[in-house]
């Protein structure tokens, strides 16, 4: 029998006899109540009616004769046994006379015998409802306790049997399953039934023998991978070099022999430490591997003299883990080192970099050599200009201010890009550089009728900072958040103290930077899209990375649509 119909079959019983003896219990317990409510909703009420009328006729007060005439229409309401109509009509004819003659004592004592009489007819129909109503109760005793046992021992059968027949064979599988686990790949199981377990048991027999055919055939395979996956990594024109977990070198291919200088021999089965001690390239390499940066724009490529020249390689860790078979938690077992020759990438980014550098280096001349002449047009010295040529001057003043903005902005980024930012870190106020800031961009904020609030304790400790780079960053914050935010605004510039960092905050009221773009506002000529402010997409990317060349960190808050806030975090003087 399948395991799915022995738990419904056993389900279902159990089910079916549940609802037997609530069947049963609903069904006396109605009884039950019938019984009782006979005796008092009925005869109960008529023994309360005929002590009211006997009370009343005990009185002499004026309303005695209605409050037994009350009393005895509610009893002619009331009739339940036999003879007890009878009786009652009796009563009323008696109550009859009574009214008409109110004095007579022989009337008065022939009702108190007619109520007597009622009174005793419906106390011997209580004591008859009594004894059925004991009787229903034995009987409903007797049908919930045979049901309930009969449940009880039909429960009790399948507790004992159900869960072993479905248990004992999940244990021996269980047991099969670790003896296969550990390669003994002979074990088999041997259930008879036709259930699922007997289905079962044929699968699993099924594939231990076929992993004990494929044990016995698969080492010369496994050799045969082995040697390819070797083959490949050879070929490969990038340098790898892989390490078990205990740092040991496993496998180089011969652009990794090439680079460290070293042959197959020397490297295959040492360990990479003791190796990097007379090795100081391997060294580099592996100094980081349990801390390497997930990030792989943030690591500097590595300059390695190969083939006869300088060249540089992008240096990927990766940490291989596995769960091994019956775990949960996985482990390392081992790394593997890639270096990625993007010597003719850097190349070309240099040759990029110079000749920006060498443009904007040339256009700062003829540049300077433009306002120079704009100045001179503007002096009323040399002579007055009409009011479409000052539209014109002020026009060309404008672009040329814009373009010496760009190429200086160009300039910067080419120091960035060569690695050669020239940094002089100094005690310095962060408050001076503040001050500086706002002055350098008031007549900005003038003409959009911004105000600029700084917000600074009264005491600051210094920081270690270049001046004037660090000017050139909070300059650039502020007069971004003069570009970006309405008119007649308030800009606050803040500097706070937090542990062993001074921070500069610059907090606009403008559009703010909507979540998509947030992560790239500080890439390299990123503008956010739609936005018809000018720039270049440089300034923040400068400003990241002269903060970061000097130890400190940029971030940005922003909400869309309520501002920005850009933080600069620099290091105090201890």
């Amino acid at each position: 029998m399948k395991i799915k119909t022995r738990l419904t079959l056993g389900v279902g019983l159990l089910f079916t006899l549940i609802i037997l003896l609530s069947v049963v219990s609903v069904k006396n317990l109605f009884e039950l109540k019938s019984d009782t409510e006979n005796v008092l909703v009925a005869n109960y009420r008529t023994l309360e009616y005929s002590r009211n009328i006997l009370t009343a006729l005990e009185t002499n007060s004026e309303n005695a004769l209605d409050r037994i005439e009350e009393n005895l229409k509610k009893q002619e309401q009331n009739i339940t046994e036999i003879n007890e109509l009878e009786v009652t009509q009796d009563l009323r004819d008696y109550f009859e006379h009574l009214k008409t003659n109110p004095s007579d004592t022989a009337l008065r004592s022939e009702i108190r015998k007619v109520i007597y009489e009622v009174m005793n007819m419906n106390m011997q129909a209580i004591q008859r409802k009594s004894e059925l109503a004991e009787k229903t109760a034995e009987r409903a005793v007797y049908w919930i306790a045979i049901t309930g046992t009969g449940c009880f021992i039909i429960a009790f059968i399948l507790l004992v049997n159900l869960p072993a027949n479905i248990a004992n064979p999940i244990k021996e599988l269980s047991e099969s399953i670790r003896q296969v686990a550990e390669k003994n790949y002979s074990e088999r199981v041997h259930f008879q039934s036709n259930s699922e377990f007997g289905e079962l048991a044929r699968s699993f027999n099924a594939m231990a023998q076929k992993l004990e055919e494929y044990d016995s055939s698969n080492l010369a395979k496994l050799m045969i991978e082995k040697k390819r996956v070797e083959t490949l990594i050879d070929k490969m024109h990038d340098p790898v070099i892989g390490l078990d977990e205990e740092m040991r070198i496993i496998f180089a291919n011969e652009e990794a022999s090439q680079i460290l200088g070293l042959q197959e021999s020397e490297l295959i089965g040492v360990k990479s430490k003791d190796l990097a001690l007379k090795n100081d390239l391997l060294r580099s390499l592996i100094k980081d591997i349990d801390s390497i940066d997930e990030n792989p724009s943030t690591v500097k490529p590595i300059k390695i003299f190969s083939k006869g020249k300088e060249s540089y390689f992008e240096k990927d860790i990766q940490h291989i883990s596995i769960t091994p078979t019956g775990e949960s938690v996985s482990k390392v077992i081992g790394h593997v080192i890639l270096l990625r020759n993007v010597t003719e990438y850097k190349e070309l980014d240099s040759a990029k970099t110079n000749f920006i550098a060498n443009v904007s280096h040339e256009f700062k001349t003829p540049i300077s050599s433009i306002k120079m002449s704009l100045q001179l047009l503007e002096n009323e010295q040399i002579g007055a200009l009409n009011d479409e040529q000052k539209n014109l001057v002020d026009s060309i003043k404008d672009d040329a201010g814009r373009l010496l903005k760009i190429t200086g902005e160009l300039l910067n980024m080419t120091q960035v890009e060569s690695g050669n930012i020239q940094l002089s870190l100094l005690r310095t106020d962060p408050r001076e550089i503040v001050h500086y800031a706002i002055n350098a961009t008031k007549v900005q904020a003038e003409q959009k009728q911004i105000k600029v609030e700084i917000s600074c304790p009264e005491s600051v400790s210094e920081i270690h900072a270049d001046n004037e780079k660090t000017a050139w960053v909070i300059t650039n914050l502020i007069s971004n958040a003069i570009r970006y935010s309405y008119d007649n605004s308030t800009i606050l510039v803040s500097i706070q103290e937090i542990k062993n960092l001074v921070t500069i905050s610059v907090k606009d009221t403008g559009q703010g930077i909507a979540p998509q773009y947030k992560e790239k506002i500080f890439d390299r000529y990123f503008r956010v899209p739609g936005t018809k402010k000018e720039g270049t997409g440089l300034g923040l990317a400068i400003s990241k990375e002269f903060i970061e060349a000097q130890g400190g960190k940029i971030v940005v808050e922003s909400e869309f649509g309520a501002g920005s806030t850009f933080t600069v975090s620099l290091n105090k003087v201890s």
